[in-house]
């Protein structure tokens, strides 16, 4: 049997197998949807009871922020380092795929277009500002770390598409990114733990609420917000590099 005749072969059993698959998984999705109540129409009991003692009790005006980083910041805690888990098992499996390849010379792709290079540079620092204002007010207006930090890392991807591989690794270097990430996922517990040094519950706010509607308020939920965003920022970033490296620098190599 020849190679082209297996594939095809392979391809037909796994498209027989996935057609049941999908067709009881969308089933299943339907009847999710079926029992959700209507838009708008919300009667659960935790939620109302938040909107009514957060403010309060936090002095943040964002209620979402005070949920993820205080009522229930333990569980952030485990999903920031199950970003951190996957991100380095998604790099691992990455770097296993060019691990016999030895280390190519960046390619010469840069941008040319004079009018793409300075709107991407306008884009860029406005994405950032976007970012670091979504972050740094996360928890006084819609926003927070895990929203920025996608939105910083976003903005450094325009380092490549308006400028050019070799700009984007002076941008993504991993013996600054690793740094970064590890305290992004590590601050988090150790702002916990500060909290139990001092005689404190997990996580407990060390700094009092501070002044409702201001970047003092909300105590030490400033700081697990930052830590979120470095690790997202980071993570994301990482992750770009390695998806450059392993399926668009070759093509683009392959060009030249």
């Amino acid at each position: 049997m020849s190679l082209r005749l297996k594939t095809r072969t392979r391809r037909q059993i796994r498209g027989a197998v996935a057609l049941p698959v999908l067709g009881a998984l969308g089933v299943l999705l339907l009847w999710g949807f079926s029992g959700l109540p209507a838009f708008g129409n919300f009667h659960g009991f935790y939620g109302t009871l938040l909107t009514k003692i957060a403010v309060p009790q936090r002095h943040t005006t964002n209620v979402v922020t005070a949920v993820v980083f205080d009522y229930r910041g333990l569980d952030t805690l485990g999903e920031e380092f199950i970003l951190f888990a996957a991100v380095v098992g998604v790099l691992l499996l990455l770097r296993d795929q060019g691990e016999d390849e030895e280390k190519a010379e960046p390619p010469r792709d840069a941008v040319t277009s004079d009018a793409l290079r300075f709107w991407g540079l306008i884009g860029a620092g406005g994405a950032i500002a976007v970012g670091l204002w979504l972050v740094a007010f996360g928890y006084v207006t819609p926003g927070g770390g895990f929203q920025g930090g996608v939105a910083i890392a976003s903005a450094i991807v325009v380092c490549y598409l308006a400028g050019s591989y070799r700009s984007w690794l002076r941008v993504s270097s991993e013996e600054v990114l690793d740094p970064v990430e590890a305290t992004g996922a590590g601050g988090f517990a150790i702002v916990g733990l500060a909290a139990l040094i001092s005689g404190l519950p997990f996580l407990r706010n060390l700094l009092g609420p501070g002044e409702v509607g201001t970047l003092f308020s909300g105590g030490s939920i400033a700081f697990l917000n930052w830590t979120v965003a470095l690790e997202v920022a980071a993570a994301n970033v990482l992750l770009y590099t390695q998806f450059l490296e392993q399926y668009i620098a070759p093509m683009v190599r392959g060009r030249e």
